[in-house]
């Protein structure tokens, strides 16, 4: 069975696992990401959570509840905890320097096994779209991902407004 679920998922959707795969592994090596790469990749993988939430649950209100409630309580758990000191901000590049981490990784295939094992598990069984624990569960789950995804930017983008300050200050342009 599991056999025939891997030769019948499309291609793209393995073409789609490498790409993820590629970016966390990169992402796990020190780097100079800029403010857009920070900003655009957790709206990328946080529509995709959404969609992917809404596409096999639809929007019922306790559905998006339950996403919204767990992207909140994880995007605090992230926000309440410091950057890694070796962080920075070059005010005059736009681009950070961030140590490598595997949790880029660990989220980006998140949203894919995730996203995968419910598509899989609706097709065989689409009666589980209308039990309650499998789609809060899920949508509580996806919703986690993209709170740490968005905790992770917004804590960077603090970063860089206090830095741009700081720079506008030391040059005397706020004076």
């Amino acid at each position: 069975m599991f056999y025939q679920i891997i030769i019948h998922t499309p291609v793209w959707v393995w073409a789609l696992l490498a790409l993820l795969l590629w970016l966390g592994i990169k992402q796990s090596r020190p780097g100079q990401p800029s403010l857009l790469r920070i900003t655009v990749v957790p709206l990328v993988l946080t529509s995709l959570s959404l969609s992917g939430t809404v596409s096999a649950f639809g929007s019922a209100p306790a559905v998006m509840l339950t996403w919204l409630a767990a992207a909140a309580v994880l995007a605090m758990v992230v926000l309440l905890s410091p950057l890694p000191d070796v962080t920075r901000f070059d005010a005059h590049t736009r681009t950070f320097q961030v140590p490598g981490s595997w949790v880029p990784l660990a989220l980006m295939v998140g949203i894919f096994a995730s996203k995968y094992v419910v598509g899989v598990a609706l097709n065989l069984h689409p009666e589980l779209s209308h039990e309650t624990t499998f789609t809060l569960g899920f949508s509580a789950l996806n919703g986690a991902f993209s709170g740490v995804f968005a905790a992770r930017a917004i804590r960077l983008w603090r970063l860089a407004l206090v830095r741009t300050l700081d720079s506008l200050l030391t040059q005397g342009a706020l004076s």
